[in-house]
């Protein structure tokens, strides 16, 4: 039986070719009838009290090879190969099972091999009965040119020996101290072919074959009962021939009252034939499944499910739902779901089966399917990994606060996965959203989202490339939730919510916060205006987007207005006024829901008339703040270093140079000369400009000279980043209702590029100060 069929599913050669060896007919010979009362003290006994008590630890990332009374043999690999332990069901000790390749038989003895793919190619197999320690007998099926079929005692096995003609000859070899002995097994034609074999029960064994004829139509499958004491077959079914090369997929097996048969009526409906075995009648199962299944019979319960690790493929979960460990009763039909999903099946003692998987309520481990007292099939948790089956959302991996400036990655932790993930992330003051839905994957080139093990990650720089919410990030509160749904149909979706604080650095002059610059223009009337700009990249210059808004009247009772940047840190540049009595207050950024007027203003203190002159917008300390510098009549230069406070925005004045006289206008421009903080441009009585560097200490290098002419300005503005190249810009406004940006270079020799006349503050309006 090792025809091959092809499958919806996605499954890799290497596993493909272990589950047609492993889970195929002969292997899935599953016997089950409900078993009698244990006496106590026996091995039965002891495997039920560890249904009845408290579940064995499980290793967990392990699958199940088989099982027996005593224990059950764990393997590295979910379908069952790889390295192998037997785990006993009395203390849960552990011991290490040397073999490449393994075969349950139901019972306490496990067969190894030295196949290199499979059983059947074994030269030597072994027969370890575990309950007795692990005693073995050797048997050198190679020197008898005979191929393993199957275990079926603790010193016997059934093989092969195969004619010229191709045919298959099955004996029951034993091996008795040093001597080997071979009965012919009667009663299965000599014709036979593609010999496999279940796992004894009572005695008895169900073997599958079929026999060549003329051509397709001659050929015909059958399934014969053996008597292991009398080597001979005591019935025998014949099957539909052409389900018979579908066999590989399915399985055969029987039980007390039983005989059961894959049927596949063609390539993509899979049915069972369960034969009562007192009176022969036949009744099909149609499981109208074209999946890989596996699966056995409990009494008539026809079981089957869909082999899979709970973690998928890795390829996406393009296979859709998997099939769980379902039940299915050929005489009322009624259909009743035994666990959740099943990696491996296997059988086991007294007509079980144990099946490597897990249920949503119980979760992941071992479980024992038997027949229950209502005659209806049961699982029970034997040994548990202590992992959910279904998806969990395990919690964020990312802190409290975020900080935009960084490229942050969001994280999520989940239980597994291969889940398809709906992503939710809104600003809660501005309502923006970014919304996307992607698929969790691990082989091939990988998944973008995935940044380890169960972690659901995505930056924010992907963010931003996908919305303007992301490209134009605000600072503040947001609120995210994702629902994520697995893609194998095990479990429910999980949904969670949560939210994170973001902070940035902010544009000194995106008042509205909106990603991009505003300027304030006060008339000659003293009304103030409001311009929100964006950056032509065809025309090379700064525009107005859209009208200008009327702030209001009665700005005339300051003698000085600068913007200062965002120094509350609530996402949108801030400015102070003075007024004529030398009181400095304090305006907060608008946001986004600004049109025509601020917040209530704030008084920061009195005794702001000793200066001339004042700017803010650089972050001179290297803190992440912008602070604010000021020249008093003795040509002192003062730093009020940022706190933060919306109460009391500045600290103390700490004196941070002389002879600041020589200016008559100073200028906070960000970092435009690529050093290690905010910079300072001031301007000379002779229309000079000069640039000073910050340290990050408070303090400047030695002036550098820009250039000369920059008296035909009456102010200077540090914009920002105007044309979004990651540096500060320039904006210079003169007589005449004209304006000019200077973008910056990064090269503190020659920080701005040539100048290019904008019209942003057009319309005919003259001002008296704009910043």
């Amino acid at each position: 039986m090792n025809s091959a069929r092809p499958t919806r599913r996605r499954v890799s050669a290497a596993v493909t070719t272990v589950l047609a060896v492993t889970l195929g007919a002969g292997s899935l010979a599953l016997p089950a009838t409900a078993a009698p009362a244990p006496t106590a003290g026996t091995p039965a006994a002891v495997a039920a009290d560890a249904v009845a008590n408290t579940p064995l630890p499980l290793p967990k990332d392990v699958g199940l090879a088989a099982a027996g009374k005593t224990g059950f043999l764990t393997s590295s690999s979910w379908w069952g190969s790889g390295e192998y332990r037997w785990i006993r069901y009395a203390d849960g000790s552990t011991t290490a099972f040397d073999a490449t390749r393994v075969d349950p038989t139901g019972s306490d003895v496990v067969v190894s091999g030295d196949g290199e793919y499979e059983m059947s190619a074994s030269k030597i197999v072994k027969l370890h009965d575990m309950a007795t320690g692990g005693t073995t007998v050797a048997i050198d099926l190679g020197a008898l040119k005979l191929a393993y079929a199957k275990g079926v005692s603790r010193d016997s096995v059934l093989a092969t020996a195969t004619r010229e003609d191709r045919t298959e000859e099955v004996r029951l070899v034993t091996r008795t101290g040093a001597a080997v002995t071979q009965k012919t097994i009667t009663g299965i034609p000599a014709g036979a072919r593609g010999v496999q074999s279940s796992a004894a029960r009572d005695g008895s064994v169900l073997v599958s074959y079929y026999v060549w004829g003329e051509g397709d139509d001659a050929s015909k499958a059958y399934l014969s009962l053996v008597d292991l004491a009398t080597a001979s077959v005591t019935s025998t079914h014949e099957t539909d021939w052409g389900a018979y090369r579908y066999q590989t997929w399915g399985f055969s097996a029987f039980s007390d009252t039983h005989l059961g048969w894959s049927a596949w009526k063609d390539d993509s409906r899979q049915g069972v034939v369960v034969a009562d075995r007192a009176t022969g009648a036949e009744t099909r199962v149609d499981l109208g499944r074209a999946e890989l299944l596996t699966g056995g019979l409990l009494g008539s319960w026809v079981m089957y499910a869909e082999p899979s690790s709970l973690e998928g493929d890795g390829m996406g979960g393009g296979g859709g739902p998997l099939i769980p460990l379902m039940a299915k009763s050929p005489t009322s039909d009624a259909t009743l779901k035994v666990l959740d999903y099943a990696q491996r099946i296997v059988p086991g003692p007294d007509g079980t089966l144990l099946a490597r998987g897990g249920t949503l309520d119980r979760g992941e481990g071992l479980y024992r399917i038997a027949l229950g007292a209502d005659g209806r099939p049961a699982a029970e948790l034997i040994a548990s990994t202590g992992e959910p089956t279904k998806l969990v959302h395990l919690g964020t991996r990312f802190p409290g606060t975020l900080d935009l400036d960084t490229d942050p990655f969001l994280k999520w932790q989940l239980s597994r996965n291969n889940a398809d993930i709906d992503l939710t992330l809104t600003h809660r003051r501005t309502g923006k959203t970014f919304t996307t839905s992607f698929g969790l994957y691990t082989e091939s080139a990988g998944s973008p989202y995935l940044c380890r093990d169960n972690v659901v990650c995505i930056s924010w720089s992907e963010i931003a490339a996908e919305s303007a919410m992301g490209k134009d990030a605000h600072v503040g509160d947001y609120d995210w939730s994702f629902k994520a749904t697995p893609q194998n149909g095990v479990g429910p979706a999980v949904e969670a919510t949560g939210s994170f604080y973001a902070v940035k650095t902010s544009a000194p002059h995106d008042i509205k916060d909106n990603g991009t610059p505003d300027l304030l223009a006060r008339d000659t009337q003293g009304v103030l205006w409001r311009t929100d700009t964006r950056y032509d990249t065809a025309g090379k210059s700064l525009v107005a987007d859209g009208e200008r808004i009327r702030v209001g009247g009665g700005w005339q009772a300051y003698d000085r207005i600068e913007a200062v940047g965002d120094i509350v840190s609530k996402g949108s540049a801030d400015f102070v006024a003075r007024d004529r009595d030398g009181v400095l207050w304090m305006y907060e950024g608008a946001g986004t829901g600004f049109n025509v007027t601020f917040p209530p203003r704030t008084r920061i203190g009195g005794g702001w008339n000793t200066y001339t002159r004042f700017t803010g917008g650089s972050d001179l300390t290297g803190d992440g703040r912008a602070d604010l510098v000021a020249t008093d009549k003795a040509g002192d230069l003062w730093l009020h270093k940022s706190t933060g406070s919306p109460t009391a925005p500045f600290a103390a004045r700490k004196r941070i140079g002389h002879g600041w006289g020589v200016y008559n206008q100073i200028t906070a421009t960000g970092n435009i000369g690529g050093g290690p903080a905010g910079d300072l441009v001031a301007r000379d009585t002779a229309g000079v400009l000069w640039l000073h560097l910050g340290k990050g200490d408070g303090t400047f290098a030695p002036r550098t000279r820009i250039g000369g002419g920059w008296n035909a300005y009456t102010d200077t503005i540090g914009i920002g980043d105007a044309n979004k190249d990651g540096r500060p810009d320039l904006l210079a406004y003169g007589p005449g209702n004209s304006a000019h940006l200077y973008t910056g270079t990064g090269d503190y020799k020659a920080p701005f590029a040539g100048r290019t006349a904008t019209g942003v503050l057009g319309g005919g309006t003259a001002y008296n100060n704009v910043f």
